[in-house]
């Protein structure tokens, strides 16, 4: 995993060169062979592997003269190699930002937070800032010496509710095995389309991989001919009527999308969840999706801890338009 710290150095390194920056090799013997990326790595040996790929990739590195912007592509004894060292979105994208982040426990070792729905957790293509991420490394001096700035799971950008975040090392290792090991109780409430028929408790066990036909989205799927991983979802319903129904989904697993697939798979998909069929309804503009509660023993105390989060105003607006009752089961 690599350490938020040296990635922030990097961009501070990135924000020393002016609007660009031409530098030019030649490629020594031991280097004849290697890939491109792999090559340049060893020649600019300041900056990362995965940043000099970005630049080879928007057609900043020549060979010759001529441009390449395949990685893998092989270098030669002697040949020139010219790269435009340029600021990249991701490149700057590991800074401290500030903004209002509400934390609902904290300790030396780890903090429990309140992330609203439309906040993306980790920087990614389209995000690449204003990220609960940079949220923390702002917050916390210690987050940047960590991993992701701690982060060891995520919600969804338009999911609200409770995420856990390490602040040490020690923590981040311990909740990544908890995690692995389904000892990390997390729950959601999911307001979804169409009356409830089925038992009062349901557990979904359907694998989870990339839909065959749309792979910006998830969906279930036969691993005996389609890769994906196994995921195990128990959907409780709290309330329903002609017009939806009001879940509670408990995680067994922890796959991309696991509830909204689920629920869309039986029959189910959450409002205003366009990606898996649910249309805007009650007024919610975003997957009515909210995780409302995360339970563990603390890894590094044996504390218990049992955190619960009320539903943002949107979905308490939306229970209301339908006339639906909120009654958490533990």
């Amino acid at each position: 995993m690599t350490n938020v710290s040296a990635l922030m150095e990097e961009g501070e390194r990135l924000l020393g060169v002016s609007d660009e920056e031409v530098r030019t090799s030649q490629v020594p013997m031991e280097l004849h062979g290697q890939r491109l990326d792999k090559a340049m790595a060893h020649l600019v040996p300041e900056f990362s592997r995965s940043y000099l790929q970005q630049l080879i990739e928007q057609g900043d590195a020549l060979i010759d003269g001529r441009v390449v912007t395949k990685v893998s592509t092989k270098v030669r004894w002697g040949h020139k190699v010219q790269v435009t060292l340029r600021a990249t979105p991701q490149s700057q994208a590991f800074v401290p930002e500030h903004m209002s982040i509400d934390v609902v426990y904290e300790d030396a070792h780890l903090r429990v937070v309140n992330k609203p729905a439309g906040l993306v957790v980790h920087p990614a293509p389209g995000n690449w800032r204003g990220t609960l991420l940079n949220g923390l490394l702002a917050l916390d001096p210690l987050a940047s010496d960590v991993p992701r700035a701690g982060i060891v799971h995520r919600l969804d950008k338009d999911t609200s509710g409770l995420m856990v975040v390490a602040r040490t090392r020690q923590a981040m290792d311990a909740l990544v095995q908890l995690i692995a090991a389904r000892d990390v109780k997390r729950q959601y409430v999911a307001l979804a389309h169409h009356p409830w028929i089925s038992p009062a408790s349901t557990k979904v066990e359907a694998a989870i991989g990339r839909d065959p036909a749309n792979r910006l989205r998830m969906a279930v799927v036969d691993l005996s001919h389609q890769s994906g991983k196994t995921a195990a979802t128990t959907i409780e319903v709290l309330d329903h009527n002609r017009l939806g129904c009001l879940v509670q989904c408990t995680l067994h697993t922890g796959r991309t999308h696991q509830i909204r697939v689920h629920m869309a798979h039986i029959g189910h998909p959450l409002l205003a969840d366009a990606v898996y069929g649910g249309a805007k309804a009650a007024g919610m503009a975003r997957q009515a999706l909210h995780a409302w509660r995360l339970a563990f023993v603390h890894p590094i105390t044996g504390q218990t801890i049992d955190l619960r989060s009320p539903l943002p105003q949107d979905m308490v607006q939306a229970l209301a338009e339908w006339d639906l009752s909120y009654n958490p089961k533990c």
